[in-house]
């Protein structure tokens, strides 16, 4: 059995796994060129900070994430890393792009939880769906080229709300 606090950084992993997979996959939404791939232009490190809303108030996290992008663009490896006074997770996003259908999966490393992730791209926005291992969100992130603003929401009762803010080149 679990103790409380392992329960807590479980779902915490969860959540920010399904981070992961928005971030990921809100690259799409931002194009290099109209002839490449959605994720054209996003290879490299991104570092930011954000929060994450819980029914004990909020926590600050830190977060730096790497991205491999194929030849067409329309493939992605990501790698997150993000930690907190409380937690650290990693998780790990493979996303593919056809049109404006995106579709993949994530793994959070540290506690061995996977899940598929699905969801639409348009005009620098994104909006998805994940789920694994008993865990859903909804996820939601504007985009441009070198900011990403990502909010993911569940349904858990401690876990409310994980809001992060990445910048390119960190």
């Amino acid at each position: 059995m679990f103790n409380a606090s392992q329960r807590r950084g479980v779902v915490v992993a969860r959540i920010l796994a399904a981070a992961l997979g928005l971030v990921s996959v809100a690259l799409v939404a931002q194009s290099a060129s109209a002839s490449a791939g959605p994720f054209s232009g996003y290879q490299g490190s991104w570092t930011g900070s954000g929060s994450i809303a819980t029914s004990n108030g909020n926590e600050r996290i830190r977060c730096r994430a790497s991205y491999a992008v194929d030849s067409t663009g329309n493939s992605l490896t990501q790698r997150l890393t993000c930690a907190s006074d409380s937690y650290r997770f990693v998780v790990v996003s493979e996303v593919v792009a056809s049109g404006s259908r995106i579709s993949g999966s994530w793994s959070e490393t540290t506690r061995s939880l996977n899940g598929s992730l699905s969801g639409t791209a348009a005009d620098g926005r994104y909006n998805a769906h994940v789920s694994g291992g008993g865990f859903t969100a909804n996820i939601s992130v504007n985009s441009s080229a070198r900011h990403q603003t990502v909010t993911i929401s569940t349904g858990a009762s401690n876990i409310r709300r994980v809001s992060m803010t990445l910048q390119k080149g960190g």
